[in-house]
């Protein structure tokens, strides 16, 4: 696991770990305030307002000493016995600290009782969700869906003292797929990796100082939008923004050419399935409705399935409504000479294959609605890069236009809201893609959704 991405889930890990313990104050409370109906020698407590500041010293103070325990260290460090005594410890730390607003603040602890039951609930809370957490991560690591897909390059000599200087648990959360000997195999052999395992990251690694391969291999990654780690600090960039990390110790310079994790980040993934999810509930009526509609008009599926290529090329099945007659990718190999679009991509105004409800659907743009299921799935985002058919994207002829494959595509993009089909130049078209993953921001990605709904309405650039 990179430092960053360690960083990210031990801050993820505290936020939820403050509202965790927050949640046991008023758990306790309750439990305390309940029982005096049926015990009469408990005294009632006074109202929850007065240990509202036990409430917030757990919650601000809690994870901080935590952290000073080492309690959020990386996944295959901690044992249980460590996870045990590392709460016993940052337990009577918070207690300290309560112990100090009393004597020097004069804040009074409304309820002695309240105060155990935080003690044995709070650290089993903990504990409990650090286990399941864990033991999720784990899994999903094992099965491979949160390995990371990296690629090895450089000196062989080199490569194998790094893998093999890893620990075994960080090399548990990656998925090496090749190993490539840049002295003895070119960069046709490292493209051509690249392409194939759709990976997110590559590892050079060198003995000495080869500043012209280095260069070529970094250079490929910047134009497809892939990280490139090494340690090293005299590359040029045109691009790319280099960055330090480490890995396991070793200094790493990172040459990233899109946005790297960040809250933004993970807030834009949160927002996109929470609101795929309630748009899905909220239009399925208006699916029955279209789904009835295609089936009464033409005959063929409801739903028309294309293989598209995702985040770093990576392939799935993108959803619309189906708005062509059945047989219409039969027709394509005849309509080619009248396609209005350069380079790979196929455009066609009036496109004959369309039927008169899909002309509709494509207008108001209700044939991409199924992407919902795409965007609940994590295939896809609200804003991105629009996605293009694996062959088309097998066409193209420039590496700089694989780098718009370095975001997750998105339903809507600045292509969308400057006139669509309008947009004849596919060379325009993958400048906007860039602009936008240059300058990425949930404040942009806002603007666009926003200026997409009055386009949708009036069906500007659409046929």
């Amino acid at each position: 696991m990179t430092a960053k991405r360690r960083e990210f889930l031990s801050k993820l890990n505290q936020v939820v770990d403050s509202l965790l313990l927050g949640f046991v104050h008023w758990v306790s409370y309750k439990l305390r305030e309940d029982a005096v109906i049926n015990i009469d020698f408990l005294r009632e407590i006074p109202p929850f307002r007065e240990s509202l500041w036990m409430m917030i010293l757990l919650m601000v103070f809690g994870p901080v000493a935590l952290g000073m325990q080492g309690f959020y260290r990386p996944v295959f460090q901690n044992k249980l016995g460590t996870r045990v005594s590392q709460l016993v410890r940052a337990g009577v730390v918070v207690m300290l600290a309560m112990g100090l607003c009393v004597i020097f603040f004069r804040v009074y602890v409304p309820s002695r009782s309240v105060l155990v039951m935080e003690m044995v609930l709070g650290p089993l809370c903990l504990l409990v969700r650090d286990i399941v957490s864990e033991s999720i991560y784990v899994q999903f690591v094992r099965k491979g869906d949160l390995r990371e897909r990296i690629l090895l390059a450089g000196e062989r000599e080199a490569m194998k003292e790094f893998w093999e200087g890893l620990p075994q648990g960080i090399r548990h959360e990656m998925n090496l797929v090749q190993r490539i000997d840049l002295e003895k195999e070119g960069m046709e052999t490292f493209l051509d990796a690249l392409h194939r395992h759709a990976v997110g990251r590559v590892i050079l690694c060198f003995h000495k100082m080869q500043v012209d391969r280095m260069q070529e291999a970094i250079s490929a990654c910047e134009t497809e939008g892939v990280e490139a780690w090494l340690s090293a600090n005299f590359v040029r960039t045109s691009v790319a923004r280099p960055t330090y990390d480490f890995m396991s110790g070793h200094p790493m310079l990172v040459f990233r050419a899109t946005p790297e994790l960040s809250w933004s980040l993970f807030g834009k993934e949160v927002l996109d399935r929470i609101m795929a999810f309630l748009l899905l509930i909220l239009l399925s009526p208006l699916f029955l409705v279209i789904a009835v509609a295609i089936k009464m008009t033409s005959r063929g599926p409801i739903f028309f399935r294309q293989v598209r290529s995702g985040l770093h090329g990576k392939k799935f099945v993108m959803l619309k409504f189906r708005s062509m007659y059945e047989g219409a990718d039969r027709m394509r190999e005849q309509l080619l000479e009248k396609n209005e679009m350069s380079g790979p991509v196929f455009k066609l105004t009036n496109d004959p294959r369309v039927t008169p409800l899909g002309s509709f659907l494509r207008r108001t743009s209700l044939d991409e609605l199924p992407q919902l299921w795409n965007i609940l799935k994590g295939e896809m985002s609200f804003v991105g890069p629009r996605p293009l058919p694996d062959y088309e994207v097998e066409k193209f002829d420039k590496l700089s236009h694989r780098r718009r494959l370095s975001m997750k595509p998105g339903l809507t993009c600045l292509w969308q809201i400057s006139g669509r089909n309008e947009v004849k130049d596919f060379e325009e078209w993958v400048r906007m893609d860039l602009e936008y993953i240059d300058n990425w921001s949930l404040a942009l990605d806002l603007w666009i959704l926003l200026r997409t709904i009055p386009i949708v309405l009036l069906g500007k650039g659409a046929k």
